[in-house]
């Protein structure tokens, strides 16, 4: 049907880009150690967007089996939009090679009955039920989800591609109940399936959570050495990226305009890499067909790069770093792929102080000023050897200011869905 849809946009004067996709998934929520609810989602559907005259035109359909008048009106639709749009049209990709990444799709989870991941979802909430046998102060939740994806892209430069991929994703949620209450949560994913063993981890480790959680106090106000861990360092460098985003750096929204600055202490590199064997930021080529890269951001404290679509890369006169993403309902728009933040040398695993674990809230900073001020959801001191947990504090500051007093950059990766990252040692006030 793609090709029957080419051959009605061939014959039109105009630009045009097809994005089609084709998916399916399963996703399980269990409360209280128990299956509650399973749900099957299937999805599919192409998007057009067409150039006519220096203005740009999208719609889409649901669903890929159309009959010759469908697809007919869907493209003269198009081209009526374009005709009375006011988005200028900046031009589309041309043909280049796709990125070559492994381990995207895992067959094992295309092969999944949906009546098997429903078995599995089930043993994960009897595991849950298992593991809680003799803590009956806790109380445990979660999810477990399997997806498949089919996707491609064609235009009027030439750009013919298709690629598919697979999904997975575990998250448990602890609460320990008693004089107080304490919670804990973990969450992963996964381009291929994984072992039983896998969630047996999640759940451990939200209880561990949990229990430091419970024993959690409020931390008298501190200024000094801080050492975050990659969840809280992640919120940070949330913030941060805004500033690297192509449509903010060309409207005036960034702190930056040009390439070259000193934006962060030297021991920071900061790495934008669609290119990861198994990533699940990962990706051969982007949402308008560009090849995924690895695009370095910030080299030892110096700005090196943006993340680009093929418009904003063309309105700031450098080359698209494959960073559209999009389903087939949007238009591309600038995203990250899997963000990496390079290890140093130093072991700071027998670090003595305060750490800084979890935190949420970014959405409220100001990503120009760099201002935040995060809630900590989890923190402890590290003294003696000794653990003392805390919460509730905010962690306030500058995420300039804070990138350019790190000190040290743990050996370690750690990953957190599509960000990696060492635990990072900086200064950083809590109150």
């Amino acid at each position: 049907m793609i090709e029957s849809l080419i051959r009605i946009l061939e014959r039109e004067n105009v630009e045009w880009e097809l994005y089609w996709e084709k998916g399916r998934g399963g996703s399980f929520r269990i409360e209280n150690e128990r299956l509650e609810r399973s749900q099957r989602k299937f999805h599919s559907g192409i998007g057009l967007r067409v150039g006519y005259r220096g203005k740009l035109g999208f719609s889409y359909i649901t669903g890929l089996n159309h009959d010759k008048e469908t697809l007919e009106e869907f493209v003269k639709r198009t081209i009526k939009l374009a005709k009375v749009s006011e988005v200028p049209f900046r031009g589309f990709p041309s043909e280049k090679s796709p990125a070559k990444v492994k381990g995207l799709y895992d067959k094992r989870i295309d092969d999944i009955p949906f009546e098997d991941a429903h078995a599995i979802a089930r043993d994960f909430a009897e595991k849950m039920a298992e593991l809680k046998a003799g803590r009956e102060e806790y109380t445990l939740s979660g999810s477990l989800a399997f997806g498949v994806n089919f996707y491609g892209i064609a235009n009027s430069n030439g750009i013919f591609l298709e690629d598919r991929s697979t999904g997975m994703s575990v998250s448990t949620y602890a609460v320990k109940k008693g004089t107080k209450t304490g919670s804990g949560s973990y969450y992963q994913s996964y381009r291929s399936l994984q072992p039983f063993e896998e969630l047996e981890v999640a759940v451990e480790k939200a209880v561990e959570e949990a229990h430091l959680n419970y024993m959690a106090e409020k931390l008298l106000p501190y200024k000094g050495e801080l050492l975050l861990e990659p969840q809280a360092f992640r919120a940070i460098v949330g913030i941060f990226l805004e500033n690297l985003f192509g449509d903010n750096v060309y409207y005036g929204r960034s702190r930056f305009t040009k390439l070259g600055e000193k934006v962060s202490s030297e021991e920071l590199t900061l790495i934008d890499d669609a290119t990861v064997d198994g990533g699940v930021g990962s990706y051969p080529f982007d949402g308008e067909g560009n090849p995924g890269k690895k695009t370095v951001l910030v080299e030892r404290g110096t700005l090196k790069g943006f993340l680009l679509d093929e418009t904003y890369a063309r309105l700031l006169g450098i080359e698209s770093t494959g960073n559209a993403v999009r389903d087939f309902r949007t238009v591309p728009h600038v995203g990250t792929s899997n963000v990496v933040v390079e290890p140093g040398e130093e072991s700071l695993d027998d670090f003595e102080g305060v750490v800084v674990k979890k935190v949420f809230g970014e959405h409220t900073a100001n990503p120009i000023s760099g201002d935040f001020s995060l809630t900590v959801e989890l923190g402890y001191v590290v003294k003696d050897g000794e653990v003392r947990p805390f919460k509730d504090n905010m962690l306030v500051g500058n995420v300039f200011e804070l990138f350019n007093s790190v000190v040290a950059v743990g050996k370690e990766f750690e990953r957190v869905g599509s960000f990696y990252s060492p635990r990072i040692l900086g200064i950083g006030k809590i109150v």
